[in-house]
């Protein structure tokens, strides 16, 4: 094996974009804003995420350390699955989606994307094709 070979992807990046969370990930992620968006706290939840982007690596480290207060929300391993996710370069623009996706239609309603069911917007006075 050459050198070349040996380091092709050693300065590789993520794709541009949101994060593509596994769905025990997304599941987490919704929690956690859930959480945040019911406690009033959105805004400066998201300012603390775009403000920290260039650091989202070491904020994935951090949340080891805020361990404790996190567990108020998420147990031991859910935690580490949750920094895991935010390793990733495009995780806190998804998270940042999500937050204001739950502050829009409240923290309490249903995930369209969870339900199997298609949802028809056609007002009853129009008809159906």
């Amino acid at each position: 094996m050459s050198w070349r070979d040996q380091i092709r992807n050693a300065f590789a990046v993520d794709k541009p974009g949101a994060a593509e969370p596994t769905e025990r990930q997304g599941e987490i992620c919704d929690t956690v804003c859930k959480a945040v968006v019911r406690r009033g706290m959105t805004l400066p939840a998201l300012m603390a995420l775009e403000m920290g982007r260039p650091l989202n690596f070491v904020a994935a480290q951090a949340m080891h350390f805020f361990r404790p207060i996190v567990s108020v929300i998420l147990d031991g391993p859910t935690i580490d699955e949750f920094a895991t996710f935010l390793e990733q370069r495009g995780s806190v623009e998804y998270l940042c989606q999500r937050l204001e996706y739950w502050d829009r239609v409240g923290p309490d309603a249903e995930d369209p994307d969870s339900t199997s069911e298609p949802q028809d917007h056609t007002p009853d006075d129009e008809p159906r094709p």
